[in-house]
């Protein structure tokens, strides 16, 4: 099951964090052979996303997952109210949802 949490980005601003995926138990899960995927979308079934980029952290033992938008990605969006939820896909083929939320793009004043 998914963990929920609120993310706000400024508008036009790089973001990025760390993502502690662990089991029932609460180890952290092995994501040798593991890959990542996520995006943000307006609304759930809104045909437009916006992907992070995701990658297994180095030792895959400790897992943890690297997530990321990019100033260009993050200034391109308009201010408001998003969801978005990061997936990871097992070597066979099993996808779990790990995390998901609400993300909020905050307008910035400074222009460049």
């Amino acid at each position: 099951m998914a963990i929920y949490s609120n993310i706000v980005i400024d508008q036009g601003t790089d973001y990025s964090a760390s993502i502690d995926v662990t089991d029932a138990d609460g180890d952290a899960l092995n994501l040798t052979g593991h890959t990542g995927k996520g995006q943000v979308r307006k609304t759930f079934s809104s045909t437009t996303a916006i992907d992070f980029a995701v990658s297994v952290a180095n030792p895959a033992t400790t897992g943890v997952l690297n997530i990321g938008l990019t100033n260009v990605q993050t200034n391109a969006m308009k201010a408001g109210r998003y969801v978005y939820d990061i997936e990871i896909t097992s070597g066979s083929g099993t996808k779990t949802r790990v995390l998901e939320g609400q993300l909020e793009i905050t307008p910035g004043v400074t222009q460049t």
